[in-house]
């Protein structure tokens, strides 16, 4: 018989971990990966950081090449070859070799498509500037990382304040360079919630970044053959020495639209629990590929290299033997450095939340990423929504300086297995003062979630429904002189019972402390003397202060 032959169009992620996961699963396959790139395989998620020279050498964002997956692997790889043309009818592809131009034809049983996405760019004039770029391929970076090397440059824009974006910003500042982030949205990091993106925004101008949020580019002033500044939507000008566009990607789907594969709106590649498309012979994973999300279980764009390695995976298995387990949902657990801070998020927002009509609730916490009393003690602010009625958790986000990924990955594991939020109470997490505390930060949102459901507890984030409440700060004298909460009325927690006499038991009352733990204390002692309506304000003045700020954006 002759061999199964398995064609995979693009590398990286997806179709370089499909191309592997084929060869273990069948020996005597016929394995050939076509990508457009010089590069295979590479670290795209490291790009940022060899163009910062944290990471030093070139070589060391090469995951694998042409000589090592066929010497290790017996795969064909032909780099700088283009797919052009799906033949689904005789089941061949079209291939272009780019370094001699000349077209051939190579059959497949099996056809997997990696393609990936695209970045979107506007439709403005001087974009073909040789200052102007973008960040996708490692010849991308290797042109910026030259042109900062080669040029005299001061003033560098990041056009979108996504996570590449953001970690250019980062590297940038550390080469010396002043760095204008602008973002349309009215936040950075659309995936966050707003008073959590804004304590980011805040480290960034810490650091000197200038953040211009709701507006865009309006146009280019070019002069010979460079942009030398931009002009914004609000008309405001800003010189420029090099241009960074960050406006997020699309799927490179133009193969699959041409040969009739289903598609969504959004252009994406829609696939069944095995990776197959329309066409069951021909797969797709990566970035071009709809996954379903773990909580909506909805379908949807995850444009991550975990879910594209874990998808290009099971596709090659089952290309290869007919049968694999099923792609798992996806959370899009992220996680982004900003110089010394570390935001993180899984699962969905609150933004989602509603948006979906989902009823939910919320928890905030600050607390230390160790025990307080080890040297280095880092605070995290972590916060966590939950399904009123099932309970189950619908996701997370936590910033800090220290173990903030260790968390957010605790919690990413418990909404995969279905746990609920009260169980992170429960869980049985390592323990030793150099690495947490008996009560670890997720424990605090178990506790204070098991409390909520047993009704000991009410809480809230409504900043605006504090003007016809009763609020009561029990925050000690020095913390509120220097952070006050308005319209509060200052009692501390040991005077409380003392002075209970000054305060109406009988409407609304909405009790605030640093963080949480003694308003929760508070609300106990109100409660249990005759105080009908109690809430706590979850998180503290640390989240109402940050909400504050960021409504004012």
């Amino acid at each position: 018989m002759n061999p199964l032959k398995i064609v995979i169009v693009g590398g990286v992620a997806g179709g370089a971990s499909a191309a592997t996961r084929a060869r273990r699963t069948n020996e005597f396959a016929d394995i050939t990966l076509i990508e457009k790139d010089p590069d295979v395989s590479f670290a795209n998620c490291g790009m940022p950081y060899f163009i910062g020279n944290e990471i030093k050498e070139r070589a060391h964002l090469l995951v694998a090449t042409p000589e090592l997956l066929m010497n290790r692997y017996r795969i064909d790889v032909k780099v700088c070859h283009q797919v052009t043309k799906i033949d689904r009818q005789n089941k061949q592809v079209e291939v272009c070799d780019l370094n001699h131009q000349r077209t051939f034809l190579m059959p497949y049983d099996r056809l997997i498509l990696s393609p990936g996405a695209e970045p979107v760019t506007p439709a403005l004039s001087g974009l073909d500037s040789q200052n102007v770029f973008t960040l996708r391929t490692l010849q991308d970076a290797d042109k910026i990382k030259h042109r900062l090397l080669t040029c005299k440059l001061k003033h560098v824009a990041i056009v979108g304040a996504g996570f590449i974006g953001l970690e250019m910003a980062e590297q940038l500042v550390h080469l010396g360079f002043f760095v204008r982030v602008i973002e349309l949205a009215p936040q950075i990091l659309s995936p966050f919630d707003k008073e959590m993106a804004f304590y980011v925004q805040k480290k960034l101008q810490e650091k000197g970044v200038e953040v211009h949020l709701k507006t865009s580019l309006k146009s280019l002033q070019v002069k010979d053959q460079s942009v030398v500044s931009l002009v914004l939507q609000d008309n405001q000008e800003i010189p420029v020495d090099l241009l960074i566009l960050g406006l997020g990607v699309k799927p490179q789907s133009q193969l699959a639209r041409e040969c009739g594969l289903e598609l969504n709106t959004q252009g994406a590649i829609v696939t069944n629990a095995h990776n197959q498309t329309s066409d069951p012979s021909i797969y797709a994973v990566g970035d071009a590929a709809l996954v379903q999300h773990a909580v909506t279980l909805q379908p949807m764009l995850v444009p991550l290299a975990g879910p594209a390695n874990r998808a290009g995976r099971l596709a090659g298995e089952h290309a290869a033997m007919g049968h694999s387990k099923p792609n798992a949902p996806v959370l899009g657990t992220s996680i982004v450095r900003i110089f010394d801070m570390v935001a993180a998020l899984t699962g969905i927002n609150e933004k989602t939340a509603k948006k979906l009509g989902i009823n939910y609730q919320v928890a905030c916490v600050q607390a230390n990423h160790h025990a307080s009393y080890f040297p280095g003690a880092q605070p995290i602010l972590i916060k966590v929504l939950w399904d009123t009625l099932t309970h189950r958790i619908l996701g997370a986000q936590a910033i800090g300086a220290e173990g903030v990924d260790k968390r957010i990955d605790v919690i990413a594991t418990a909404i995969q297995l279905g746990a609920t939020v009260d169980q992170l109470a429960m869980l049985d997490l390592c323990y030793a003062p150099p690495f947490g505390s008996a009560k670890d930060p997720v424990h605090m949102l178990g506790f204070i979630a098991s409390n909520v459901i047993a009704g000991l507890l009410q809480l809230t984030t409504d900043v605006d429904a504090l003007v016809h409440q009763q609020v009561v700060d029990v925050r000690s004298t020095k913390e509120v002189e220097q952070r006050p909460v308005p319209l509060a009325i200052h009692i501390p927690l040991e005077l409380l019972r003392e002075r209970l006499a000054t305060l109406n038991s009988s409407v609304e009352t909405v009790i605030f402390c640093h963080s949480g733990m003694r308003a929760y204390l508070a609300s106990q002692i109100l409660r249990q003397r005759g105080f009908t309506f109690v809430k706590i304000f979850s998180g503290g003045e640390v989240f109402y202060n940050l909400r504050q700020q960021a409504a004012q954006i």
